[in-house]
This record gives C-alpha cells, sequence and structure tokens, in this order.
C-alpha cells in the first residue's frame, strides 16, 4: 500500500494505492491533517485485514483462555448416558485421563497445561465445511463388517443433554489429502443414530474438579455392516450442533504425560492439514471407536494321509 497527493482538476486529493492491480482509494485533503490522515488510513487498512481473515482463524481450534471464567455446574441426572461400547473392533484411543475427578464426580480429559498444550478442542462444524479424519488399521486377514462408529464432541457452556445435531462421515481407502479415495459415506448424509453425554468433561488442568463448561458427547454413526479388507483406512467425519453454543469441538486423544498423540489431519472448508496442538506445535490423534464383527476365515479342506 502507498500513499501520494495528487491535484485533480485543481482539487488537492489524498491516494492510497493497493493491490495488484493498482487499485486507487480517493479522499480530499484537508491542509495540516495529512499525517492524520495517513494515520486513519493505515488504521482502516488494518482493520479491512482483519475483517478478511477467513472464519477458520477463530472456528479451526479451541485455545484454553486461563482468564475464562470457570462454570461449575452438576451435571443433569436426567441428562441421557452413553453406555457403550460393546462390540469394540477398534479404539483410537482414549480422552479420559482422569477417572472420578470432575463435577459430581464425573470422569476428566485434562488439557495438560504445564507440558504447554493449549488446544482444548478441534474445530470440525459441518456449517462451516469443516471436518477432521484419523487413520486405523484392519488387521484381522479376512477383514471386517463394521455396525458402527462411536465419535466425541462437545460444544462450550451446553448441558449434559447433548446439543449434537448431525453427524456426516465418509471412508477412505488412503490419507484424505493426497493419495486416497472414498469408499464409503459422503459428507451430506446425517448418519447419527444416537447422542449422549459420555460422562466426561473436556477441562484444563488447573480447573480440575471444578470445570463443567465442556461436556464430551459420544455420537454414534451407523455404518450398516459395510466390510472393509485387511488394509489401512482414513475416517473423515463432521459434526453439527446447538446454534446456542460454540463449535462442535473434538477432543484430542489425551495421555497423561504426552504431548504427541497421532497423525490426525483437518480440513477447513476444502484446505487440509495436519492437526496440531498451537501450543507445542506437536501431532494430535482424534478418539473414535469401531463397533462390528470381525469375518471369519473361512476353514480350508485337507486330506489326511
Amino acid at each position: 500500500m502507498m500513499f501520494d497527493i495528487e491535484t485533480v482538476w485543481g482539487v488537492e486529493l489524498g491516494i492510497i494505492r493497493f493491490g495488484s492491480k493498482g487499485n486507487m482509494l480517493y479522499f480530499l485533503r484537508m491542509k495540516g491533517r495529512i499525517e492524520t490522515m495517513k494515520q486513519t488510513v493505515c488504521f482502516l487498512a488494518i482493520v479491512v485485514l482483519i475483517l478478511a481473515v477467513p472464519a477458520w482463524a477463530e472456528n479451526a481450534l479451541e485455545i484454553v483462555d486461563p482468564e475464562e471464567v470457570v462454570t461449575s455446574l452438576p451435571p443433569d441426572p436426567g441428562a441421557p448416558m452413553w453406555d457403550g461400547p460393546r462390540a469394540v473392533l477398534y479404539d483410537n484411543g482414549p480422552f479420559v485421563t482422569h477417572t472420578g475427578t470432575g463435577v459430581g464426580g464425573a470422569d476428566e480429559s485434562w488439557l495438560q497445561t504445564d507440558l504447554g498444550l493449549n488446544t482444548l478442542g478441534s474445530g470440525h462444524q459441518f456449517l462451516n465445511g469443516y471436518s477432521i479424519a484419523d487413520d486405523f488399521d484392519v488387521v484381522d486377514a479376512a477383514g471386517w463388517d463394521v455396525d458402527q462408529i462411536t465419535f466425541f464432541a462437545y460444544q462450550t457452556n451446553s448441558p449434559t443433554t447433548s446439543t449434537i445435531t448431525g453427524l456426516y462421515v465418509q471412508i477412505w481407502d488412503g490419507p484424505p489429502d493426497s493419495t486416497g479415495t472414498v469408499i464409503w459415506g459422503d459428507l451430506t448424509t446425517n448418519l447419527m443414530a444416537s447422542t449422549a453425554w459420555s460422562n466426561a468433561y473436556r477441562v484444563a488442568d488447573y480447573d480440575t474438579g471444578v470445570g463443567s463448561a465442556r461436556p464430551i458427547m459420544a455420537s454414534v454413526a451407523t455404518i450398516g455392516g459395510f466390510h472393509l479388507a485387511q488394509g489401512t483406512y482414513w475416517l473423515e467425519w463432521s459434526s453439527d450442533g446447538s446454534a446456542s453454543y460454540s463449535g462442535p469441538w473434538a477432543p484430542p486423544i489425551s495421555i497423561v504425560g504426552q504431548t504427541t498423540t497421532g497423525n490426525a489431519k483437518q480440513n477447513l472448508d476444502g484446505t487440509w492439514g495436519e492437526l496440531t496442538d498451537s501450543g507445542t506445535g506437536t501431532p494430535q490423534g482424534l478418539p473414535f471407536i469401531i463397533e462390528g464383527a470381525v469375518v471369519p476365515v473361512e476353514l480350508q479342506s485337507f486330506t489326511i494321509q
């Protein structure tokens, strides 16, 4: 951006030149005020730049705020509680770090600020076109028949009655940001069969026992017995929730004493990137649980000699 003065039709005009195409902004020059106008223009330019920052700058991650007023409300005894899982084929990792230490005796998922971590959750809001992804391995030779997958998310300051309203899932045969191809599902069909409180709160470690603003919900997507052969796959998912609260946010895999917990990715309206904690810069994993059945290996005939 350049500032200049030109005379047009006998009138002195201040000119702002900006952009690669030489766009210009004109305004009347007032004697003795040119420096003030320069300052004003610079201020306006900064405002424009701030307004031009894409939405993901504030919705991609929820960062811990030490000045946040702590919400400490007991859980609603009438809120539905997640009672799964049952037929587990694969568990990508824990998010509960401490059992029974939370408000009302609930479990907690600690953000370990003492390790430098500062990201409470990752944005995967359906409304914004955001999603997240993580990989898993089918280890059984004959593969799996996948019936359902449970994902975890919270909305800040929500009650313990789930406010999650949608869950969108697709399965890739490779990394979604490079060589992968979608082999099942889409990000337009709501597959959520149920959603309920997981009996855990996401809290900063210094708010243990008192923080209740982030109750983590377990939301189950119906997959319907889709068969996966032995190999490595990627799950991509997006969640929708109540407009009364921020998010949904996905808590990361959380393990006491560890800052690196996986290799998840985040899609911000078509732009993929590695999912890392913004405090430590370390890669993060995402919790999910796959349920279904292992396909039995067929008995082969043989002859006794």
